[in-house]
């Protein structure tokens, strides 16, 4: 394998860590949220938290040193460049707590199916639009 190659898988473990973490904040935002917000609400609301908590590990850790400009306009760089993974990760959340009696009673699963579309297209985002 190659550097470059070593390299990148390293910095990919780096961002599935911080999304492990993210998916953590995710689920604890959720559950503390669904009895006064419902299922949908608090899943906006904690896509928003854990997005923003991706965003600051990834900005200090995975991408360390990478990318520019005032701080303020890399977050909404990152949640823009990640739409179409926000519209992959709660479109199936959504689907999942409609549709899924387990998932209703378990939102965990829902928020967990979420995240594993996302992903893969939200570290090449981050990597070649917000962190470059």
């Amino acid at each position: 394998m190659t550097p470059s190659r070593v390299a990148l898988l390293q910095q990919f473990l780096r961002f599935g860590t911080v999304g492990f973490i993210g998916f953590l904040v995710d689920t604890a935002v959720v559950y503390a949220l669904k009895g006064s917000l419902g299922l949908y609400a608090a899943g906006l609301a904690s896509y928003l938290v854990a997005a923003t908590t991706t965003w600051g590990l990834n900005r200090l850790w995975t991408f360390r040193g990478r990318g520019s400009g005032p701080v303020h306009r890399q977050w909404a760089l990152f949640l823009s460049a990640n739409a179409i993974g926000f519209v992959l990760n709660r479109g199936t959340y959504f689907a999942l707590v409609t549709f899924s009696p387990v998932c209703i009673e378990h939102p965990v699963l829902a928020i967990l199916a979420g995240v594993a579309m996302g992903m893969f297209l939200n570290f090449h985002l981050s990597r070649t639009v917000v962190f470059r």
